[in-house]
Order: structure tokens, then C-alpha cells, then sequence
């Protein structure tokens, strides 16, 4: 019985308590979208628009500025990208007001 008990225990403990790697998560979730201004709604605006042109009636050279113009849209906005926090970060901050309040 008391074999039993200890591997019983033991298999509860061994499955309660997994290793982080395999509850990791490859990038941390967005907790909240950043505050979009009017230059990003324009910018967003502008690659829609691109997308939904006709590529196939455009001449190379069109085809290469429109490429540019997307690589440039793309990169400005990566800069002025928002505030993200991982889940962990989240609770980890809330464990500690708790604590502290």
C-alpha cells in the first residue's frame, strides 16, 4: 500500500509540474495592441491599397518602386512598434502588486 501511495504521488508531482521548455512559447503574446496613429492607419492604408492593385498590367520599374515603397512602410513600422509584454510578465506583475498591496 504504501508503494502504491508513493508512486501515486509521485506520478501526480511528476505531472503537475512540467518542464518550462515545454510550456514555452516561441514569441510572447501581444497583451495589448499599441495605440494606432493616424500616420500608421495612413501607412497601413496605403499597403491595402498596394495589395489590391493589379501587379501583372505593371511595368518592371512600377513593380520596383511599389517593392520599395512596401519595404519602407514595413520598416517604419517595426519602429514605432508598441508596448508587448509575454503572459509571464503579466503575471509575474501581478503576483508582486498583490504582494506588495
Amino acid at each position: 500500500m504504501k508503494k502504491f501511495t508513493l508512486g501515486l504521488a509521485t506520478a501526480m508531482l511528476l505531472l503537475t509540474f512540467t518542464p518550462a521548455q515545454v510550456r514555452a512559447e516561441a514569441k510572447p503574446t501581444p497583451i495589448s495592441t499599441p495605440v494606432e496613429s493616424p500616420e500608421v492607419r495612413a501607412m497601413l492604408n496605403r499597403l491595402e491599397e498596394i495589395n489590391a492593385i493589379d501587379k501583372s498590367t505593371l511595368k518592371p520599374a512600377e513593380k520596383k518602386e511599389l517593392r520599395k515603397e512596401v519595404r519602407t512602410i514595413k520598416r517604419d513600422l517595426k519602429a514605432t512598434g508598441g508596448v508587448y509584454l509575454s503572459v509571464s510578465a503579466l503575471l509575474l506583475v501581478i503576483i508582486l502588486l498583490i504582494i506588495l498591496l
